[in-house]
């Protein structure tokens, strides 16, 4: 009786259970069936009157896994750090300051330095600047080269001052992923909230090296010529001399040439410091009597580093006006070159007089920057009215508000790496 009873209350239980399902299946049915109704019903145009529906339901069929994997708040890639060294010699200093703030950003990283040329003065006045402001005082994220350089122009003490700064910002600047380096005759064309949006979606080992190995008329006249800078013995500058001696070619490692300012990886930055196979010392002690070292010695360590060689986008990032053939210097912009430069799709310019009137073109149009501000970015939440910089007010520095110049830079960057321009071993 007990065994029927328990069969019972079983099956009774099991045929409720049928008809608490019954109900909500039959619901549930009329409801899919109106909704499929509703996806038919068109315009007289042939347009979906709920087209929302169907987007939904896309939508929602991509992303049918977050029911077992949640995806994070945010799937937008963070955004990257990039560490500066801006570089002058006498007279530079106003101009260094220009370019420092219209480059700022908290979340990166600067070095400044003014060669041993300069006066006491103008240095004292530029390290003031740096360890006074308030907001590089908040984030302590701009130092400066205390001990300057004796730098030549043309010679290796130009890539002694940078190999310098980047060894500083390797051991003080904390996490940071490619490095730049500038001079305060450079200016960017696009803000940092630009620039740090774009380089959100790249690989981080890339490296933007304007590079070749058809060295041409530079193998007789920089390649076989020996040079001596007398910046690596003396305490007052002098022009590089010859030696009447000539040297061959080198067949340890293959020469390359290219622009002296790049965007390199820290990887490659770490590598070229500490060299642990040993190709960055080698050839750092071929290019002490190079002419025009800058432009050979990072193309020629990247191009023959096994490691790094397919990690090469030969551009850097840079307008500059040469003439055709290119003479020593490049021409200085001015307004005219104003269209030229945005056309460019370029991140930055050189090489520009002091204070030139394209300069505040540039701030006007393109950063939005009062003199003597910041370049505003997400960070700056302050108010604009009667002149008052945004900027000294600060929200949140992980915030990004790219404008124009994002999608001009996005521009450069797909034909960059385009599959026309970008191709494994990229260093020929």
């Amino acid at each position: 009786m007990k065994r029927l009873k328990s069969y019972y209350m079983h099956l009774r239980h099991h045929q409720n259970m049928e008809r608490k399902w019954i109900f909500p299946l039959a619901i549930g049915s009329l409801v899919s069936l109106f909704l499929l109704f509703l996806t038919t019903v068109t315009t007289s145009d042939g347009i979906s009157v709920f087209p929302f529906y169907r987007s939904f339901s896309s939508l929602s069929s991509k992303f049918v896994e977050t029911k077992i994997h949640p995806l994070p708040i945010s799937n937008l890639p963070p955004p990257p750090r990039f560490a500066y060294v801006i570089s002058g010699s006498a007279g530079d200093a106003n101009m260094l300051k220009r370019t420092l703030q219209a480059l700022y950003h908290p979340n990166n990283q600067y070095v400044v330095h003014l060669d041993r040329e300069s006066s006491t003065q103008e240095r004292l006045d530029l390290s003031n600047f740096v360890k006074h402001h308030p907001v590089f005082l908040r984030f302590g994220n701009v130092r400066m080269i205390s001990k300057a350089n004796l730098v030549t122009y043309r010679g290796p003490t130009m890539v002694a001052n940078t190999l310098h700064a980047a060894a500083i910002l390797l051991r003080e600047g904390g996490a940071w992923d490619w490095f730049i380096n500038l001079s305060a005759s450079d200016y960017p064309l696009v803000t940092q909230d630009d620039l740090l949006h774009t380089f959100s979606y790249l690989p981080r080992d890339l490296n933007f090296i304007d590079h070749t190995s058809d060295i041409g008329w530079k193998e007789f006249q920089r390649a076989k010529p020996i040079i001596i800078d007398p910046g690596l013995y003396m305490t007052k500058k002098a022009d590089v001399f010859w030696i009447t001696q000539r040297r061959s070619v080198p067949t340890a490692f293959k020469l390359f040439t290219g622009s002296a300012w790049m965007a390199l990886s820290r990887p490659f930055i770490d590598y070229t410091i500490w060299g642990w196979d040993n190709i960055p010392r080698t050839v750092l002690m071929y290019y002490a009597n190079f002419i025009s070292s800058p432009e050979g010695y990072f193309h020629t360590v990247i191009c023959n580093s096994p490691q790094f060689l397919n990690t090469t986008v030969n551009s850097d990032l840079h307008f500059i006006s040469w003439d055709n053939p290119p003479k020593q210097h490049p021409h200085h912009l001015n307004l005219a070159d104003m269209q030229r430069m945005i056309d460019s799709n370029a991140p930055f310019a050189r090489k520009f007089p002091q204070d030139d009137p394209v300069l505040d073109k540039i701030d006007s149009e393109l950063l939005s920057r009062g003199p003597g501000m910041f370049t505003p970015g997400g960070w700056c939440i302050g108010s604009r009215e009667n002149g008052t910089d945004p900027c000294s007010v600060i929200g949140n520095t992980t915030v990004l508000r790219p404008g124009p110049g994002a999608k001009r830079l996005q521009s450069l960057i797909s034909s960059l790496l385009s599959n026309e321009n970008f191709q494994p071993r990229q260093c020929k």
